[in-house]
């Protein structure tokens, strides 16, 4: 297995055990500890995205969608409400459909690759 796809494999793995912890953060009302885990999700959604697009991962500028060749429908605009309101439910349940759906564009893209590959 290449290094690239460990590190979206461990980056998936790490986000459904934050997805677990943000279940019982937002079922607790503990909304303060849920927006610092809700960040860090953003920027493992943020890393995903590039990663799989085979671009490095720039955290420090202005998320721009345009340069992914492939990602979810909305991504900015739906990103864009997420950011702005961390520590909402309705932004955790946005976050974690972004992730499903890029896990399966992923996915699809990555099996297609491997279709394409001359055999021998």
């Amino acid at each position: 297995m290449d290094k690239k796809v460990e590190n979206i494999s461990s980056l998936l793995k790490e986000w459904e055990n934050s997805k677990v912890q943000l279940e019982a953060l937002f079922r607790e009302r503990d909304y303060q500890n849920a927006k610092v885990l809700m960040e860090k999700g953003i920027l493992m959604f943020i890393q995903f995205l590039s990663w799989s697009n085979e671009l490095p991962a720039t955290l420090d500028e202005p998320f721009n969608s345009n340069k992914f060749e492939f990602k979810p429908v909305n991504v900015e605009e739906r990103l864009g409400f997420i950011m702005s309101r961390p520590n909402l439910y309705h932004s955790y349940r946005q976050l974690s459909e972004l992730m499903v759906e890029h896990e399966q564009l992923y996915s699809k893209r990555s099996i297609l690759k491997k279709a394409s590959k001359p055999k021998g």
